[in-house]
């Protein structure tokens, strides 16, 4: 068997991406999986697992349980693709939103404990900061960033997420949101489509959530991630501990600059890239970032998927 390493860059799925039931065939078939979801049930002393597995989907949608429930998820897919190929060699890794965590828990930046305490916290400070305001976020399709930008200003909403060439989504007061799906269109805009979301993320609106997890990052030990690890607030790597804190922080309030931030990694020479996590969203962005068709990109879900991720690597070692 080849044992040439296989460098690829690890992303990982945000919030949105969950669904009731992921990771359970994982659970079952890996004992690396089941004690990844057995941990995280002792660390936060409730039934994580079962909620994921079981549902409702409604409680495991609040921010509070799918943040770190998707944390667990992929860092247990990680953990059995390298049980199944042993010579992956990440070499950069990048989550959207909430899977920045991941990414730089995956990097060795935190512990699994610690990156899950933080991620817990994370998602209850958004809970509360989506309770105390009135807030909706919604996708513009197919506009020019301009006039999307100029849309956010004109309706005093913030630009959330640029995720992808005519994909970027805007966040703000429920009023201002509304205002902004109803002018997509005479903004030269295809198509303005509100979110079923809890609140305004990456928004002005989430002030409260960004100062809390400030001072809770403030709290840890950050370490020296063992590989880069791409910022969605600045769209370059975060490296120092005081880099990384700031820029977790500053992602609460800020813009999801994904798609520099693939555009980055491709600049880099990198050319293939698994993402791990339910739904493929990334992937389905990578196609619309990559315009000129070089990278590869591997989706890891769930137990078939992942075996065919893993049939694919070894074959490239």
């Amino acid at each position: 068997m080849s044992t040439s390493p296989v460098e690829a860059v690890l992303l990982f799925a945000g919030q949105g991406a969950q669904h009731v039931g992921m990771g359970r065939d994982l659970t079952e078939e890996f004992p690396s999986a089941a004690k990844a979801f057995e941990k995280a049930d002792a660390i936060l002393e409730r039934s994580l697992s079962a909620l994921v597995f079981e549902g409702p989907e409604e409680d495991l949608t609040k921010t509070a349980n799918c943040q770190p429930a998707l944390f667990v998820h992929g860092l247990a897919l990680l953990e059995v693709l390298r049980e199944r190929v042993p010579n992956l060699q990440p070499v950069a890794a990048a989550g959207l939103s909430l899977g920045e965590m991941t990414a730089h828990t995956a990097a060795g930046t935190f512990g699994f404990e610690q990156g899950l305490r933080l991620v817990a916290q994370r998602g209850l400070f958004m809970d509360e900061a989506c309770e105390a305001t009135d807030g909706a976020m919604a996708a513009m399709i197919g506009g020019e960033e301009d006039a999307v930008r100029q849309l956010a200003v004109d309706c005093e909403v913030d630009v959330a997420n640029f995720n992808s060439p005519g994909q970027i989504v805007l966040s703000g007061s429920s009023q201002g949101i509304d205002q902004a799906v109803a002018r997509a269109k005479e903004n030269g805009i295809r198509m303005g489509r509100k979110l079923k979301v809890a609140g305004a993320y990456h928004s002005a609106l989430m002030t409260g959530a960004q100062t809390k997890l400030g001072a809770a990052l403030a709290g840890v030990e950050v370490g020296q991630p063992g590989i880069p690890v791409i910022s969605n607030f600045s769209a370059t790597e975060a490296s120092s501990p005081n880099e990384i804190r700031e820029t977790l922080t500053a992602q609460v309030t800020g813009s999801v600059r994904w798609e520099e931030s693939m555009n980055l990694l491709l600049s880099k020479g990198h050319r293939l890239f698994v993402e791990l996590g339910p739904g493929k969203v990334l992937s389905g962005l990578m196609g619309r970032i990559d315009t000129e068709k070089k990278a590869e990109i591997l989706a890891v879900e769930d137990c078939e998927s992942l075996e065919a991720a893993a049939a694919r690597l070894t074959s490239l070692g």
